[in-house]
């Protein structure tokens, strides 16, 4: 451990001065912007999140100006980064802190810790790099790092394992340099240290490497194989009516992707078509009986838990007036106008084939 220790700092520090990529949170760092970005790195990566990261910040450019916005105009910055739940959190921790801490982020680590949607890496992350608090971060990236130096054999999913991967983390820790160390970490999983194709040749760290020692670093982290990931098939309507606007329903806050519209409809019950489905589901979600006509588009789409096929057809109402039901809201928009409000990337594709050439006459 002793020579990991000390190859830290004579090797890996260094390496980071010298090769860091240039990212837009890394300069004009404030606490705002620092938990931002986390945020967005949490479920993508670099290349994917800095346009995310722009447009938010030339929205929301305060964190007064975040806590000041609509839920929905906050979701709609939000829009394709997907986990919308840590939109809401987000927004919820501004008005939070608006209220409660002089509009100024919190620094004690207890602090931030209270606020909704932060947990334990994301208080590491803020306190390292916003306040030079002597905190080590353990994500994706540093639990390879770590697992492969110390050829470490424990499943990296086991609540054990994270906690003696994190105590290793914080033996490393570079005191007093807490923020270049844990981004030095993350970087070198980023570019070096990859899952697959590790460029041991380009490693700060080989010499010391027992993974890379042994031969088969990519042995390394430990993982159990992952269950089967369940398949669930949704059926969805676009309904349509003599002025060619297009029914669409908002999701509750508590369901999942609460907040962000849709077209409606929901999961296909076994012994029924798609089309019963769809007509099911109006029904029950928003009290209209309708009939669909013509097919428009299957969309597949994987969320972290699941896989779907979204099947979508046309519909007219037969009878009955759109009551929200089973959803917070609805309302009848243009094709023109759909974007105007945050939806999930599978209701994006069924808008970008609406809004293809004759779109709305498949129907």
């Amino acid at each position: 451990m002793n020579k990991i220790k000390r190859a830290v700092k004579a090797r890996l520090l260094p390496w980071f001065a010298a090769n860091k990529r240039s990212m837009p949170w890394r300069s004009n760092r404030t606490p705002y912007r620092v938990w931002i970005s986390e945020l967005m790195l949490q479920q993508t990566r670099v290349d994917q999140a800095t346009p995310y990261f722009h447009r938010f910040m030339k929205r929301f450019p305060s964190l007064k100006s975040l806590a000041a916005a609509s839920q929905e105009d906050v979701l709609k910055m939000w829009e394709g980064l997907g986990y919308y739940s840590r939109a809401r959190n987000l927004h919820k921790a501004a008005q939070i802190i608006a209220a409660d801490y002089s509009g100024r982020f919190p620094r004690d680590p207890a602090e931030i810790l209270k606020l909704p949607g932060i947990g334990g890496y994301t208080v590491a992350a803020i306190g390292s790099l916003a306040f030079n608090l002597d905190m080590a971060v353990l994500d994706g990236n540093v639990i390879r790092v770590l697992s492969r130096l110390t050829a470490y054999t424990t499943d990296t999913r086991t609540t054990t394992a994270k906690k003696e991967l994190q105590q290793l983390a914080d033996e490393l820790l570079v005191k007093g340099d807490a923020g270049n160390f844990n981004e030095a970490m993350m970087e070198l999983g980023a570019t070096v240290c990859l899952p697959k194709n590790p460029q041991c040749g380009e490693c700060p760290m080989s010499k010391v490497c027992l993974g890379h020692e042994s031969g088969r670093p990519t042995d390394y982290p430990v993982k159990a194989p992952k269950k089967k990931t369940p398949h669930m098939v949704v059926g969805a309507a676009v309904v349509t009516n003599r002025k060619g606007e297009v029914l669409i329903a908002q999701r509750r806050e508590k369901d999942m992707l609460g907040g962000l519209w849709e077209f409606p409809g929901g999961k296909q019950e076994t012994g029924e078509t798609i089309q019963q489905c769809i007509v099911r589901e109006l029904k029950e979600e928003l009290g209209i009986n309708i009939e669909t006509c013509g097919f428009l588009v299957t969309v597949k789409h994987a969320y972290s838990h699941f896989t779907m096929d979204l099947h979508t057809y046309f519909a007219k109402i037969k009878s009955g007036r759109p009551r929200p039901l089973e959803c917070q809201n609805f309302q009848w928009l243009k094709i023109s106008d759909l974007r105007k409000v945050p939806y999930s990337k599978a209701d994006l594709n069924i808008i970008a084939e609406l809004e293809k050439p004759n779109g709305l006459k498949k129907g």
